[in-house]
C-alpha cells in the first residue's frame, strides 16, 4: 500500500500492530529490521498528516481572525 494512500487510521493501525508482534515475540529477527523499517515510514505518514492538519486548523484560524 503507498504511504500516500494511507489514511491517518490505517497507518496507526498497522503501527500498534507492529508494535503489539514486536512487544509478543511473533516477529523472527529475520523480519525485524522489515517491520522496523515500515514502521518508520508508518510513523513519518503519521506525523504528515498531523503537521498537515495542525497547520489547516491554524490558517482556519487565522482567517476567522482577519474576519473579525
Amino acid at each position: 500500500m503507498k504511504e500516500e494512500a494511507l489514511t491517518y487510521e490505517k497507518a496507526y493501525e498497522e503501527l500498534q500492530q507492529i508494535i503489539s508482534d514486536i512487544e509478543s515475540g511473533e516477529i523472527s529477527v529475520d523480519l525485524l529490521s522489515e517491520k522496523v523499517k515500515r514502521a518508520a515510514a508508518l510513523i513519518q505518514v503519521c506525523k504528515n498528516k498531523l503537521t498537515s492538519t495542525e497547520n489547516d486548523v491554524q490558517q482556519i484560524l487565522n482567517d476567522l481572525k482577519s474576519d473579525q
